[in-house]
């Protein structure tokens, strides 16, 4: 194929869009690009998550090294993540080959569930302190072995929903690990939840390019939008007020997830 042909502006565009609101908030790519690319320009539910999860997980890794080199990872939780993500992500994938993922079923499952995802994603964004004053605390005395096992479920849970929509890895899995590990720094859990994104979105983009739900001019036209909008959103981040900026996305959410579940 010819990339230079097959990119499209206004996707381009929308990745800047996108980047920028990435590099504001933290909130993961899928939560913004994916419901866009369905409602917005009308692409195919799945060939929007397959090619968002490849595109997630190249973005990503530059943001892994860096929390890497900085020794912001606990490459532990991580593992424990990927034990549960990775098998639950390639039984996912294999359950969207058997059954078919161009057919109206299928298609129904993809927008019901990336639906509730948004809303599950601005919910914890709206009562992530709430949510962390509520259940930290009873955290903190659970065993090792419980939390890994916690730590696993989750992973698994991540595995399927992000297979499926996208969406999962960023607000989700950090609101959920801030609960499970609350005497750790925020910023190694942030780190060691993007570091497990990449194997995730990449296994899983991976199995959608195998069933052949990925678009490469799309894919590369998102690229070269986002890369810059993230950097972007990031430089500009300390100029946004957070009270008002995640209480508008958080609302955004919920009124697309609201389109896309019911």
């Amino acid at each position: 194929m010819n990339f230079l042909h097959a990119i499209n502006p206004l996707y381009s565009l929308s990745g800047l869009f996108v980047g920028a609101l990435v590099g504001f908030t933290g909130v993961g790519g899928g939560s913004l690009m994916t419901p866009l690319l369905v409602l917005l320009f009308g692409i195919h539910p799945s060939t929007a998550v397959g090619t968002d999860l490849l595109y997630a997980g190249l973005t990503k890794i530059s943001g892994t090294l860096v929390h890497g080199k900085n020794d912001t990872v606990d490459w532990r939780i991580t593992r424990r993540l990927a034990t549960g993500s990775a098998p639950a992500a390639a039984l996912t994938l294999a359950a969207l080959a058997y059954f078919g993922h161009d057919n109206k079923a299928t298609n129904d499952l993809i927008s019901t569930t990336l639906g509730f995802a948004l809303i599950i994603t601005a919910i914890t964004l709206v009562f992530r302190r709430w949510l962390l004053a509520a259940l930290a605390e009873r955290m903190a005395y659970l065993s090792d072995s419980r939390i890994r096992t916690l730590t696993i479920l989750l992973g698994a849970f991540l595995g399927v929903l992000v297979s499926i929509s996208s969406v999962g890895a960023g607000a989700i899995g950090v609101t959920a690990l801030l609960i499970l590990y609350p005497r750790l720094p925020t910023v190694r859990i942030v780190g060691s939840d993007i570091a497990h994104a990449v194997p995730l979105t990449l296994i899983a983009g991976a199995g959608h390019w195998l069933i052949g739900t990925i678009d490469w001019g799309l894919l590369v036209s998102l690229l070269i939008g986002s890369l810059p909008g993230i950097a972007l959103g990031s430089l500009l981040a300390a100029r946004v007020p957070d009270t008002i900026l995640r209480p508008i996305l958080a609302g955004t959410l919920i009124l697309v997830g609201g389109r896309l579940a019911f």
